[in-house]
Parts: C-alpha cells; sequence; structure tokens
C-alpha cells in the first residue's frame, strides 16, 4: 500500500491512502482516528409509492388482472396498466367525455402506459396477456379482410366486363353528345373500393406509415414497444421533429395532422390518435430524465404524457403458481373488450353536437360536482409553484386523465352507458392518487438529485473505488454514471458530510487551495469487512 502525507490546517499529519485498505488497516484507522460520529443511515433513493390496489379496476375485468398477476407472481400494477391501455387503444374515438357542463371542453380516453422494473419482474408477459386482446381482434380482422380481398377481386373482374360491354354506349353518347357524364360516372361506380384491413395493434411503424394505416383506421391504433428506452431516444434524434410533433398530437386524440414530405407528397391524418404501452429499465429511465432535464429538452411534455407510468416495489416473495389460467373471468372481460369494439355512441345516450366528429357523455350531477371539488384543488397545486416543473407539467395533465380513466370504466361496467356515474369517477380519483405517487418515484431523480448522487457516491466509498482523501475532481473525472458534474458530486459530497460519511478539509499548500475529503473509518472498517 502507498501512504502519502498532507499538511492541513492543525498541522497535524494525515495518513491517505491511495487504494482500499485490508480490514486490519481499516481497524487501525477505526482505532487512531477518534471523534468520528456513527454515520447516519442514507434516506432512500427511491420515494415510496402505493402499492395497487385491485378495487380501482373495472369490475369486469378485475378478476381477470388478478388471474394475470398471480399466475406471473408479478405486481400486478403491470397486467392492470396494460389492460387499461387496452381498453382506451379499442375506445379510441368512439366516444368521448366533456368534464365541464357548458365549455365545449372534450376529452377522447386516450392512454399512454410504461410499466417499469428491473429485469426479471415479468414485465413482458404481464404486457403480453391483456395484448392478447388485440391480436385476436387483430387475426379476426385480418381473416375478413382476406375474405374481402377474395369477393373484392370476383367483383373486380365482373365490373370490368360490364365496363367493356358498356363502352359502346359511352362511345354513342359521345357521338350525340347527349348523357356522356351520367354513362361515365355509371361505368365508374362499377368499380368497387378497394377492402381496408381492420388494425389495432402495432409494434414498429415509420410514423409515415402510421399515419396511413390512421387513415384506414380512423379509430385509432395502440403502439406496442416492449422496450420504450429506443422509441423515446429516436424522438430526439435531429430530424426527428416532426415524428415528435405527431406523436404529441396523437395523445390528444382529437386533432389532424399533415405531413408534406418530397416524394411522399402530402399525407392528411383527420384523426391522429395512438395508444401506447410498453417497458423500461429504471436506469435507463433515470439517466433519459436526467438529460431531459439538464438540456431543456422535453419541455414539449413528451414524457410526462405517459400517465399511466408505474414503478412498483419489487416482490419479496415468490410462490410457484402452476395452473390454468381462470376461464371464466377471462370470458367476461373478453366478452367486455368485445361489446366495445362494437360500441354505439348513440345507443349509449351520448350526444353529438353539429361539426364535431366524436359524440360525448357527461357525468351525472353528484359525480360532476366531486369533479369540480377535485379538479380545484389540482389547480391550486399547479399554481402554488412547489412542485418541480417536470412533475408539475406531469401532474397538469390529469385534468384529462380522470375524465379518461373514469369514461373508460363506465364503459367497461355499464353496457347501458347514461351519464359518467360517481362510482366510476371514484376509482379514476383513486387512480389519480396513486399514479402521482409513482410519478414522484420516477421523477425522484430530478426533484431530488443531491440524493440520488449521495447514494452513488457512497456505493463508490463502499467498494474501494474511492479511498481517502479524495478530491472532487477524483469523482467526476471518473466518467461515473450520475457522477459527471462537478455540481452533482458536490451536492453529493454535502449530503455525505452532513450524515457524517466525510469530512471536509483544506491542507495548507503553497499553490492554489484544494479541498479534500475524508472518510468516516467507521464506513471504511464496515466495507473492508464486507468485502
Amino acid at each position: 500500500m502507498n501512504w502519502r502525507t498532507e499538511t492541513v490546517p492543525e498541522q497535524r499529519e494525515v495518513e491517505c491512502e491511495d487504494s482500499a485498505p485490508s480490514n486490519e488497516q481499516a481497524n487501525s484507522l477505526l482505532e487512531n482516528q477518534p471523534g468520528w460520529a456513527e454515520p447516519a443511515t442514507l434516506a432512500d433513493e427511491l420515494l415510496p409509492v402505493e402499492s395497487f390496489d385491485d378495487v380501482m379496476l373495472p369490475e369486469s375485468m378485475r378478476p381477470w388482472v388478478v388471474d394475470i398477476a398471480e399466475r406471473l407472481q408479478c405486481p400486478a400494477d403491470y397486467p392492470a396498466v396494460s389492460a387499461m391501455v387496452v381498453l382506451a387503444g379499442i375506445v379510441g374515438r368512439k366516444i368521448g367525455i366533456r368534464p365541464q357542463r357548458k365549455t365545449p371542453w372534450l376529452v377522447v380516453p386516450n392512454l399512454w402506459g410504461a410499466v417499469i422494473g428491473r429485469p426479471g419482474l415479468m414485465k413482458t408477459p404481464a404486457m403480453q396477456e391483456p395484448l392478447s386482446v388485440l391480436k385476436r381482434l387483430e387475426i379476426e380482422a385480418k381473416a375478413e379482410y382476406e375474405l374481402a380481398v377474395r369477393e373484392h377481386d370476383t367483383s373486380l373482374i365482373v365490373a370490368k366486363a360490364t365496363q367493356e360491354v358498356r363502352k359502346g354506349e359511352l362511345r354513342a353518347a359521345i357521338k350525340d353528345r347527349k348523357g356522356v357524364a351520367k354513362i361515365a360516372a355509371e361505368l365508374q361506380s362499377l368499380i368497387p373500393s378497394d377492402p381496408v384491413r381492420h388494425r389495432y395493434l402495432v409494434n414498429d411503424s415509420t410514423v409515415e406509415k402510421l399515419g396511413e394505416l390512421l387513415n384506414e383506421n380512423p379509430n385509432g391504433l395502440t403502439l406496442f414497444r416492449d422496450e420504450l428506452t429506443g422509441f423515446l431516444k429516436s424522438l430526439d434524434r435531429e430530424g426527428r421533429e416532426g415524428a415528435r410533433a405527431f406523436f404529441l398530437e396523437a395523445w390528444n386524440g382529437d386533432g389532424r395532422f399533415t405531413y408534406d414530405r418530397i416524394g411522399r407528397g402530402t399525407l392528411d391524418i383527420p384523426a391522429a390518435i395512438v395508444s401506447i404501452i410498453g417497458a423500461i429499465q429504471p436506469g435507463p429511465l433515470s439517466e433519459y430524465i436526467r438529460k431531459q432535464a439538464a438540456g431543456g429538452a422535453g419541455d414539449d411534455g413528451l414524457l410526462q404524457r405517459f400517465q399511466l407510468a408505474v414503478w412498483p416495489d419489487c416482490p419479496t416473495s415468490w410462490r410457484n403458481v402452476d395452473r390454468y389460467p381462470d376461464t371464466a373471468a377471462k370470458r367476461v372481460a373478453f366478452a367486455m373488450f368485445q361489446r366495445l369494439v362494437d360500441l354505439d355512441a348513440a345507443a349509449l345516450s351520448a350526444e353529438r353536437e353539429d361539426g364535431e366528429h366524436v359524440p360525448f357523455l357527461r357525468f351525472s350531477e353528484a359525480a360532476q360536482k366531486i369533479f369540480d371539488g377535485w379538479r380545484a384543488e389540482l389547480e391550486e397545486r399547479l399554481r402554488s409553484g412547489e412542485e418541480h416543473p417536470t412533475v408539475e407539467s406531469h401532474l397538469a395533465k390529469f385534468r384529462s386523465l380522470v375524465p379518461s380513466l373514469a369514461l373508460l370504466i363506465h364503459l367497461a361496467d355499464e353496457p347501458d352507458g347514461g351519464p359518467v356515474t360517481e362510482a366510476a369517477l371514484s376509482k379514476a380519483v383513486t387512480w389519480a392518487r396513486y399514479l402521482e405517487s409513482h410519478a414522484s418515484r420516477i421523477y425522484g431523480s430530478i426533484a431530488q438529485p443531491s440524493l440520488g448522487a449521495a447514494h452513488r457516491l457512497a456505493a463508490k466509498i463502499e467498494n474501494g473505488s474511492l479511498t481517502d482523501c479524495f478530491t472532487l475532481r477524483d469523482v467526476y473525472r471518473n466518467g461515473w454514471s450520475g457522477l459527471t458534474d462537478r455540481k452533482h458530486v458536490a451536492a453529493a459530497v454535502d449530503v455525505l458530510v452532513d450524515h457524517d460519511w466525510l469530512r471536509a478539509e483544506e491542507p495548507k499548500t503553497e499553490g492554489r487551495p484544494t479541498i479534500i475529503h475524508h472518510i468516516n473509518p467507521r464506513i471504511v472498517a464496515d466495507a473492508a469487512t464486507k468485502r
């Protein structure tokens, strides 16, 4: 082991290590450096979150989602969020809700969801089971399309033959200058329209192709991305501004979008609406959030549109569940989804105003009072200035989230429709409280960056990567994740000094003053013992 001696203000000799000490040397340090307090435990880097309560789910899908979570032994949050996004994707623009009595404010119940967790927590299987609803609809729609193509080909043969027969009539009409337009129109009408394949689910598509699919499927589509990191980063790349703008508009679900491309021409999308569900790991997500906040990018609220983003605690227990799926529960859920595929807004007593493409329901009188009170509290919070701007942006989108969830729950459990009930709104408000706790955890890396950096610095001390008498430069020049910025490293050091992990001293030197940091020998001794 190499040792160096530096003089500190008290003119005493301080021994500094260049490498992690052995257990014996660490205990010697502990005996020879009295006066250090017992290091305090750092607060958890992850903020607490509410556990998922299945009472928030529509009754028609509740047993099905619970069964999925039990069989997979995964957090119920994962299949629940996926199922709600699937529900939103099926309803799409068939019907919306007006959260106020008199204003024209319309909410289309579109949802984006993200399930967050480390590898091995069954995120993908938990999403795949609810998505099987859309896959089943895709298979059925494909079979219908193939049949329609065969019928179209037959009709086309007949139409062309008929045109050949009637071309003589057209030539005679041209010669006599009588009825030309009428005959030409009749011949044109003989050509059958090309069949359209109904789509529900897409996985990987350019936005231009997605726009074409939306023109054929104006009710909307659901996009599944097993790994959301790549999707988010792709929208950050230079030259992808148009794609980013498209998805921002497609979240709202109530507008149109137009592409103008050389070679492709102009593509008008009258109804831009896409639901999204995907998974992401905590590390890449936190890094992405920090970079967005530091660079000032992302102020458009793209990430905050993932309102159904959940980061549950990792289960502490596991049991082997080897049984068949609950067929009865699955059948009830699938019947509900099929009913909403064929949803007739008029039969649900929905209103429609002239010039509006989306029919709508309203809250019942009792539910309206509850919503108005809930929203008043939300608006006061958003104007208080107490929330981090990124969190504030996320919470602001709860204005539409709660009405969306209330409408979807109402549609799932009330086949006869009518005003959105107090019971449905109560579930939606519970969802909002639950999701807010998860948002606090998700954005914790920027709302309390010093604590996160302190945890990362503490880990480097405990594993011996960082030894006594280090400077800030010794830390950030290593390029460790979350510790590459001098400001973040300084904040982390301040936290560890406050918790008696470190002491800062300024040795007397002839050159520029440099602050060195001493590690509590108790930390060194404990770390050496563990190693």
